[in-house]
Parts: structure tokens; C-alpha cells; sequence
């Protein structure tokens, strides 16, 4: 071993302090994985012994699980050490141990975190081991799978182990250490199953069979013939036995792969725990220095979008002047917003949401409202012009002959506006149902950093937007009552349509006039029609003939009126509501005489605070890691 230290390139160890400094530092709590040696088996498979051929040192021993945190191992060669060096850091402690003490230590450790029964836990526990003659590895110990729990130990164990061999083996940063029992088909063994999930083309994953002098018929075979696909190979190791020192062990296992008649066929560089610490270095140093460029990449990515992400948050207020200052600037971007989408049609902001397409949604619904009113003048009667007929009959009085009379045409009139007044009412209660969403929305993702204020936000608005729609109700009414009031119209189309439509009169009163022709007739805006039933009618069939051509003419001024008169009134409640409405309301309802939504506006919530210090935290976390990487960049290009 020391022969391999004294050996080591000055350049690599630096490497290692950096990574394990990162680690220190716990930077993968922010997402950033770094390269680890990770050992995993199955229960009784000798990891434990593995390690501690490699380190040198005694770990916990015992039946069941041992190792039931993660063990966290960093070995650091120092020359000039005249005594270990050995500590333990966990849950923010540093303790002080000696070799002979670091199972007792570690089970400890293990008790306060995982408790005294036999479950296990993910918190990880840090084993830092400076030493004359060992390996710079950093590696981190899992606990064994087992699938049968034993007494004490939760009925889903080996869910449990699984997802925390899962949780650290699944990282492509990974280097997977799998320790496997010579004795065992290699196909079925579990570990290996499960590295296979996550490195199926083994580029990752190193074997290491123990107890080679267990089992050493057929163990050339299974390592060379590879059936598992380990990509980084296989290394033969003999565990230590009893009360053998290290040294006793050491020598031993060379004995047998030089002596044993069939281990001894294995080539050297597949045998022996100096061979596989060489190994690990090795690996390790070639995937620090293929990931190092990586992990600075994603270091300094993660810390500009934290610096951005702070620096966007509000500012903490402290007075009142200040929350007033940052309370109108909101108001006039969110009313800016509002202009984009309900005035001008600009929906960049929200262009993927095509439910906040303002402008295209209302003028989606005007177009539906004024396909919903009859394009033709309605009627209610089953048989033609029965309808006119009745009306003149209760209006009849004394007078001139073939006099159509005022009130017929507006009582007729009146019946066919109240059957479309529901149309522009329920227009009204869509389009104000549907701005009061989109300024909520826009009003609430501007202060969205003052939760505290946006139940008060949603409330104005609901409040502005209600009396919007009152007073479009209203308009509706009086537009409504106009019409029924009085008829008139400027539209040169009403004497043409009506011209055009009486053209037909003269065929209609010949029919009705000589009982000789054929009833049914062709007349133009009136399609077939039958007019048996107006004989008996005589001279009043014609009047009822031109009372219906006058209704059907003057419809197309009521419906003009209707479609347009509501688009520019609804357009300009909108406009209205955006540059002065609802600025209005929020003033008064969040400010007010007495300031008390400045007041709250100061008082930031817990959200914000916590989510302000893990950005603090997480910056000054990723500053530090910054600084370790551009040591290192300094340090590699100084030798």
C-alpha cells in the first residue's frame, strides 16, 4: 500500500480534496451529483471486509445488517502521519475516534440516527481516515440486501434498502462497486440485478468476488466468460479471517493466488485487494477528470439562475414609502398587461395559454351572441300572416279604408323584441364572466410574491368587475326599452328591402282577390306559401301582407343595432375598466386612508422568507464550490 501512495500523481490528489470538499460542502443537495465509489451486496457478501482491507481498520461486525446508514468513507494518504488520524462527521457533529474505537463510533453514530432496533435510514454518516500507506479513495458503504426481516426490522426492508441503493447507485457519476460472494451464480445474484437497471452496459460497474478460497473450482470461468456484462471487470479477493492482522492477511492472499493450483492460473491484474485499491483509484481519478468540467458547468449554471431568481424576488420593505413605490409599479405593469391583452390583442406574454387570448375571445363571443339573434324578423304563428291578421283584427276601428294602422306594426314589433332580450343578457354575463378571469389572473401572477394581499386582490376585482356588469345590464335594459319604445331608422335599406318585398303583393292580392287560381304561391323573401286561409280575410290579408313586409324590413335596423350598439358598448366598458376602473378600486380597497395594505405589503410572508434564505444559502453553498473548482483549475495549471 505504501508503495502505491508514494507512487500517486501529484496532479490527482487534488482532484480528490476537491470532490471530497464538494462533498464536504454537501453540494449535491442542490442537484449536482459528483463521482462516487459505491459499494453494494448482499447481506454477508463481505463488503465490510473489503473496505476494511482497504482502509486498514476494523467497522462493525455482527449478524444481520451492519451497515444500516450509509458509511461514507474518505481515506486520504498523508506520509508524514506518525498515528492515524480518524473522525466521524454526522447530523452537523464531528467526534474524535482512534482505530480501535471506530466500531464502537460508528454503531454510536448509527443508534442516534437510525435508532437502537434494526431499521435503517439514508442519512449518511462520514468516516474521514488520514493514514501513512492508504489508497485516496472516497467511497460510500450501503447497507446488505436482505429480502426476510428479522426481529426488529420493518416488513418492507428490502424496499427500503433498495431505494436507497437505488438513490446513490443511479447517478451516471457513479462508480458501482459490487461485492459478490464467489460461491454464488452471478446471474441471480441481486445486486448485480440491480446495477444492471441502472448501468445495463456495466461501463460503470466493478466485481469484486470474495472468498475466492471458498469456492475457487470454476471461479476462472465465471469471471472471464462475463455473463453479467460487468464492463470494469472483476478482481479476486481473499477476506480476512478471524484475527489476522492485516499484514497476515495481505501475505496470505498473495500465497494463494500464487501457490493455489487453480486461483493461481487467475492473471495478477484480476487478484488481490492492492490490486483492486489500484483499481479504484484509477477509475475514480478518470471519472473525477471526466465529470470535473461537467459538475463546474452545472455549478455556475445553478448559481446565475439562483443570483436571477433573487434577484427578482420583491425587495424586503421596510416603510411605507417604499411598499407604496413597489405597490404602484406592480399596478401599472399589470395594468400595461391588461392593455396587451383586453385593448390591443398582444398576447405574448401568455401565448401559449390560448385561454387568455382576450381580444380573440370576446370577439369570439360577440360573433356567437350575433349568430344566436335571428337573422329573419321571428314569427309564432303556423299558418302565414295569421299572426298580422289577429293583431289587426283587436287593433279594427273606424276610419280609411286599406289604412294600415300605427299601433298593429309596433304591437307586433314589441312581441319580437322580447323574444331575443335574453340574448344580449346572457352575452353580457359571458364576456364580464370571462374579463373578471383574466384580470384576476393578471393581478395575481404581478403580486404574486404578496400572497398576503391576494385574497384583498381578488376581491377589488370582483367588486370592479360586478359593477361593470350592472352597468352593462343596465345599458342591455335601456337599449332593449328603446327599441320597444319607438321605432325608427336612418338606414337606407329599410324603404329598399321593403320595396323589394312588396313587389309580390300584387300576385298575393290577385290569389286572395279571384278564388279561381291555385292557393299556393311562390313569393320573394317569403319562399312558398299557402294563402287559402286568407280568402275570407279579403282586403285585411293585404294589409297583414304589408304589415309583415315592414316588420321583416325594419328587422335588419333592430338587429344592426343590437350586434353593434353592444360591441362598441362592451368594448369601451372594457377600456373603461383597464385604465381607470380598476385602478380605482384596488386604490381604495388595498390602500385606503388608513394604508393597511402597504402595512401588509411589508409584512413578508413565510413562503417568501424561506424561500429568500434558501436562495441566500444556496448561493453562498454554490460560491464556495466555485471557489474550490477554480483552485483546483489554478493548481492544474501551475504544475
Amino acid at each position: 500500500m505504501a508503495a502505491l501512495a508514494s507512487s500517486y500523481n501529484q496532479r490527482i490528489r487534488p482532484l480528490l480534496d476537491a470532490v471530497d470538499r464538494l462533498r464536504h460542502l454537501n453540494v449535491m443537495q442542490e442537484g449536482i451529483e459528483l463521482p462516487t465509489i459505491v459499494v453494494v451486496g448482499d447481506q454477508s457478501s463481505g463488503k465490510s471486509s473489503v473496505l476494511e482491507s482497504i482502509a486498514g481498520i476494523s467497522l462493525p461486525r455482527g449478524q444481520g445488517i451492519c451497515t444500516r446508514v450509509p458509511l461514507i468513507m474518505r481515506l486520504q494518504n498523508d506520509p508524514s502521519a506518525q498515528e492515524p488520524h480518524l473522525q466521524l462527521e454526522y447530523q452537523g457533529k464531528v467526534v474524535t475516534t482512534s482505530e480501535s474505537a471506530v466500531p464502537h463510533a460508528i454503531n454510536a453514530a448509527t443508534d442516534e440516527i437510525a435508532g437502537t432496533s434494526k431499521g435503517i435510514s439514508d442519512v449518511p454518516i462520514t468516516l474521514i481516515v488520514k493514514k501513512k500507506g492508504v489508497p485516496d479513495l472516497t467511497m460510500v458503504d450501503l447497507p446488505g440486501i436482505t429480502r426476510v426481516p428479522v426481529h426488529g426490522q420493518p416488513e418492507n426492508i428490502y424496499e427500503q434498502i433498495s431505494q436507497i441503493i437505488m438513490k446513490y447507485i443511479t447517478p451516471k457519476e457513479s462508480i458501482i462497486l459490487n461485492v459478490i460472494f464467489a460461491t454464488v451464480d452471478f446471474p441471480t445474484c441481486e445486486s448485480i440485478r440491480m446495477s444492471q437497471c441502472v448501468d445495463k452496459s456495466g461501463e460503470r460497474t466493478l466485481a469484486v468476488v470474495t472468498k475466492a478460497d471458498k469456492a475457487p473450482e470454476g471461479l476462472l470461468e465465471k469471471v472471464t466468460s462475463d455473463d453479467v456484462n460487468i464492463g470494469l471487470g472483476y478482481v479476486c479477493v481473499r477476506n480476512r479471517v478471524g484475527n489476522e492482522t492485516y499484514e497476515e492477511a495481505r501475505e496470505k492472499e498473495m500465497k494463494l493466488f500464487k501457490e493455489h493450483p487453480l486461483l493461481s492460473c487467475m492473471d495478477k491484474s484480476i487478484v488481490g485487494v492492492q490490486m483492486l485499491a489500484q483499481k479504484l483509484t484509477q477509475i475514480q481519478t478518470a471519472s473525477i477528470a471526466k465529470c470535473l468540467p461537467d459538475i463546474a458547468k452545472k455549478i455556475n449554471d445553478k448559481f446565475n439562475r439562483n443570483i436571477a431568481e433573487l434577484e427578482q424576488m420583491p425587495q424586503h420593505l421596510s416603510t411605507i414609502a417604499d411598499a407604496l413605490r413597489a405597490f404602484m409599479r406592480i399596478l401599472s405593469a399589470a395594468k400595461e398587461s391588461m392593455r396587451k391583452l383586453l385593448i390591443r390583442g398582444d398576447f405574448e406574454e401568455f401565448s401559449d395559454d390560448v385561454g387568455m387570448h382576450a381580444t380573440a375571445c370576446v370577439a369570439g363571443m360577440h360573433t356567437r351572441y350575433a349568430n344566436q339573434l335571428p337573422s329573419q324578423c321571428p314569427t309564432t304563428d303556423d299558418k302565414f300572416l295569421m299572426e298580422e291578421i289577429d293583431v289587426l283584427e283587436e287593433v279594427m276601428g273606424i276610419g280609411l279604408p286599406n289604412f294600415l294602422p300605427r299601433i298593429a306594426f309596433h304591437t307586433i314589433l314589441k312581441r319580437k323584441i322580447k323574444m331575443v332580450t335574453n340574448d344580449p343578457h346572457q352575452f353580457v354575463l359571458e364576456v364580464w364572466g370571462y374579463v373578471e378571469d383574466v384580470v384576476v389572473r393578471v393581478l395575481l401572477l404581478q403580486y404574486q410574491n404578496f400572497p398576503q394581499l391576494q385574497s384583498s386582490i381578488r376581491a377589488a376585482t370582483q367588486d370592479v368587475v360586478d359593477k361593470m356588469r350592472r352597468k352593462s345590464l343596465a345599458f342591455v335594459k335601456e337599449i332593449i326599452e328603446m327599441e320597444m319604445n319607438a321605432y325608427y331608422t336612418w338606414n337606407t335599406d329599410y324603404i329598399k328591402t321593403w320595396t323589394e318585398l312588396m313587389d309580390g303583393q300584387r300576385a298575393f292580392k290577385m290569389v286572395i282577390d279571384d278564388h279561381s287560381r291555385r292557393t299556393v304561391l311562390e313569393l320573394s323573401g317569403f319562399g312558398t306559401v299557402d294563402v287559402c286561409h286568407l280568402r275570407p280575410y279579403g282586403g285585411m290579408a293585404v294589409q297583414a301582407f304589408d304589415l309583415r313586409t315592414r316588420l321583416m324590413a325594419y328587422w335588419k335596423s333592430v338587429l344592426l343595432r343590437l350586434v353593434d350598439g353592444m360591441a362598441l358598448h362592451i368594448l369601451y366598458s372594457i377600456k373603461c375598466l383597464v385604465e381607470n376602473e380598476i385602478e380605482v378600486e384596488i386604490m381604495n380597497n388595498l390602500v385606503g386612508e388608513d394604508m393597511i395594505g402597504l402595512q401588509r405589503m411589508m409584512e413578508e410572508s413565510t413562503v417568501i422568507a424561506a424561500k429568500r434564505e434558501r436562495l441566500r444559502k444556496s448561493i453562498t453553498l454554490l460560491k464556495e464550490s466555485k471557489d474550490v473548482l477554480a483552485q483546483i483549475n489554478d493548481h492544474i495549471y501551475s504544475v
